[in-house]
């Protein structure tokens, strides 16, 4: 796209750093960069909703959907562990460091985090952005609210809707009971109260749906599936913090890692430790042993050891997790292996075959529960559609995200750094693995504010 007209250019000499996407990873760099203090620095967050800190993650609007990390580790500021807590005490909120707070609570303390740094430094901008076109000087941001100049982008789109639901392949059909949005609720509440419903996915999405689907409707029945049918763990009461051994430098292959984690188990269960804490002891080498595989290996990973450690690493809150159990108990709940293996439309209703069980079942619903599309090539978000066809924007090899060097420096098709574009949070999973929670985006955002800052930087 060409042209500049309706260009805006804010505080004059400073420079200007557009955020494309304003969820928790948005925010959060927006945080960071206010909190950087440099006078020479302005920032845009771009979201097409005008709301910020929600995103997918944290934009449910039921209460029962909870964070599955204590509010211990999810302050917006490394070197501030207590700044949660505190904002819960101040606000009525449950103030208990181990406890795991509602999820659109969070976003309400990132919205109020980033209240609190503001000055004339930030905008805040409702359009969605179509393209960032690049100048000899930066980039021209193209919104539906304008175009702006600026000298640095930073993509911060973080999760994508799931992708299109197929069964062997084939596209399942645009139906009245298929719910495409597993975060949309107002399909969840138009169901009937005695409603049957199958969940295609059986990570922390289908969790925090079957609590919405089932929590205080007696009468409803859900059955969840997924190729291994495995359901995250949950967290536990306990008082062992972080544990780890030490660990073996050199060449590293998935094989010798999986073993690596099942030894680290195994040598804290002889001191009487969970595995738990083994998991969250091994949160923070877990980019750099990542790293250590070679593509061939991070493969080998994925296919053969990646749901194991997914469900220890992204557990349930342990209400949750009481409440996934007492369903189960009560037989509203089944978690069957096997995935799906077809899919017959009746109307309103369909006739739902799974590998799993003996008789097909008939649902009000099947709901797309898969977790978040990851390959950029398949986008349809205008603006990543267009960085893709222009090869500024290429996949990670393994398609978890966009290719990136470890400090978010996004790297076209050529393989060469794009000068002054960024990218923070999810999308640079394939490159470090462990790039979905807070406490690895905040530190993402503290990390490149700090670049930026120091590029820009003027006596105050």
């Amino acid at each position: 796209m060409g042209g500049t007209a309706g260009l805006t250019l804010p505080r004059p000499g400073a420079a200007r750093v557009a955020i494309i996407g304003g969820g928790a990873s948005g925010t959060l760099t927006a945080i960071h960069l206010l909190a950087s203090r440099s006078h020479a620095l302005c920032v845009t967050v771009h979201e097409a909703s005008g709301v910020l800190g929600a995103g997918i993650a944290y934009g449910t609007t039921d209460d029962r959907h909870l964070l599955n990390v204590r509010s211990r580790h999810m302050s917006a500021f490394p070197d501030i562990p207590g700044d949660l807590v505190e904002w819960a005490a101040t606000t009525g909120r449950e103030s208990d460091a181990q406890a795991f707070l509602p999820r659109s609570d969070y976003a309400d303390y990132l919205r109020w985090t980033l209240d609190r740094m503001a000055d004339d430094r930030l905008s805040v901008s409702a359009g969605r952005v179509s393209e960032v076109e690049p100048t000899s000087d930066g980039y021209v941001v193209h919104s539906d609210a304008g175009t702006t100049q600026v000298d640095a982008v930073v993509l911060a789109h973080g999760n994508q809707a799931p992708a299109p639901l197929t069964v062997d392949g084939t596209p399942v059909p645009d139906a009245p009971w298929h719910l495409t949005d597993p975060w949309d609720l107002t399909g969840f509440d138009a169901l009937p109260e005695e409603a049957t419903v199958v969940l295609v996915g059986t990570g922390l999405t289908a969790v925090d749906a079957a609590i919405t689907l089932l929590e205080g409707h007696p009468a409803r029945r859900v059955v969840m599936t997924s190729r291994q049918g495995l359901l995250p763990f949950g967290h536990v009461e306990q008082s062992s913090t972080a544990w780890v051994s030490p660990i073996p430098s050199g060449p590293l292959t998935a094989d010798q890692l999986a073993e690596l984690v099942a030894e680290q188990f195994a040598a804290a269960a002889r001191v009487g430790v969970d595995w738990r804490p083994v998991v969250d002891g091994l949160r923070a080498p877990t980019q750099s042993l990542w790293q250590r595989l070679d593509l061939d290996e991070r493969r080998r990973f994925l296919s053969a050891h990646a749901r194991q450690w997914e469900i220890r690493r992204h557990r349930m809150a342990t209400g949750v997790a009481a409440r996934i159990a007492s369903y189960r108990d009560e037989g509203r709940l089944l978690v069957v292996p096997g995935g799906v293996e077809a899919i017959d439309d009746h109307g309103e209703r369909a006739e739902v075959r799974l590998p799993g069980l003996p008789d097909p079942v008939f649902v009000d619903a099947v709901v797309n529960c898969t977790g978040p599309m990851t390959d950029v090539s398949r986008t349809t978000d205008p603006l990543l559609r267009s960085l893709v066809d222009r090869g500024v924007l290429t996949p990670d090899p393994l398609r978890l995200g966009v290719s990136c060097t470890p400090e978010g420096q996004i790297l076209d098709e050529s393989g060469q750094v794009v000068p002054g574009l960024y990218v923070v949070g999810p999308p640079r999973k394939g490159t470090l693995w462990e790039s979905t929670a807070v406490p690895e985006i905040r530190n993402q955002a503290a990390a490149l504010a700090r670049v930026l800052a120091d590029q820009v930087r003027t006596p105050a």
